[in-house]
């Protein structure tokens, strides 16, 4: 006899242990654009197949290959979070994307740009300006699912932006803003030390209604892992060349002819990421 659903314990990628729930299934199915008869079918079956201890990954799999057979746009939206960490292994790509969020948003940008601190120099990966309105911000990209950044990581940046403050006496009347801006989690404490020093500090589901997935939506920058269609290989090749935002990719198609991608499959591929931005 199976066991009641609201009993069954899922192992998280961090190894903790939490209670399933279908309405956070049906949340993110709702949020990949999916009509409710589709989530409806896909919530059954994946009820019915649910087994004490199964992963989140496996039920993201089920669930992901369900939306693929349905609607390719559903399946990419659906595979966001995933496809932030597709950025990697290093973190440029992900230092390169949250520049284009900014820019996005109507600011003028410098990527991986060196700062004189009043003590030593520092690397800043994101400078961001709009009017007198200045933005630095420190991106931390992990390419695995289950790390957090704790405390220590907002309590360094923090100290490094007061270094480059601190030197910075010809533009004093300039404020600028401290963020720090992670694809995974915050602590409670690193949240908290964030509110208390005025770090603002941007995750993927912080601030509440305005986190990284928040933003992406607004916006319609989807970055280019999030294609079901492009294979690994090929995803690699478009960033390494800088091509990080699907939007990119539809100003630059010429990418593709480099990869000796069929016309047929390049129509495919056009289509979905095309798709995928216009409706956002």
């Amino acid at each position: 006899m199976k066991p009641e659903t609201n009993s069954i314990e899922l192992i998280k990628s961090s190894g903790k242990r939490v209670r399933f729930s279908i309405e956070k299934l049906k949340a993110s199915l709702r949020h990949s654009g999916a009509d409710t008869a589709t989530i409806d079918k896909i919530t059954n079956t994946v009820r019915d197949e649910l087994y004490q201890g199964i992963s989140t990954k496996e039920i993201y799999n089920r669930a992901f290959a369900m939306l693929k057979k349905k609607k390719l746009e559903y399946a990419s939206k659906y595979k966001l979070k995933k496809a932030i960490y597709e950025l990697g292994p290093t973190g440029f790509p992900f230092e390169k994307f949250i520049g284009a969020l900014y820019q996005y948003s109507g600011y003028q940008i410098k990527v991986g740009k060196v700062l004189e601190g009043k003590c030593v120099s520092h690397e800043v990966d994101v400078i961001a300006q709009k009017k007198n309105h200045h933005i630095l911000a420190e991106c931390k990209f992990h390419s695995e699912e289950g790390r957090n950044c704790d405390v220590k990581i907002p309590l360094y940046i923090h100290s490094r932006f007061q270094d480059i403050i601190e030197s910075d006496k010809e533009n004093k009347a300039i404020p600028k803003e401290g963020w720090v801006v992670t694809n995974t989690r915050f602590t409670k404490d690193a949240e908290q030390y964030g509110l208390c020093v005025g770090l603002q500090l941007l995750s993927w589901n912080y601030p509440t209604g305005n986190g990284l997935k928040d933003r992406i939506d607004r916006l319609g920058l989807y970055p280019i892992t999030v294609s079901t269609l492009l294979s690994k290989r090929e995803k690699q090749f478009l960033l390494s060349r800088d091509v990080v935002l699907c939007r990119q990719l539809l100003s630059d198609k010429f990418y593709l002819d480099h990869l000796g991608i069929s016309e047929k499959r390049k129509q495919r591929i056009f289509s979905e990421i095309s798709i995928l931005c216009n409706n956002s």
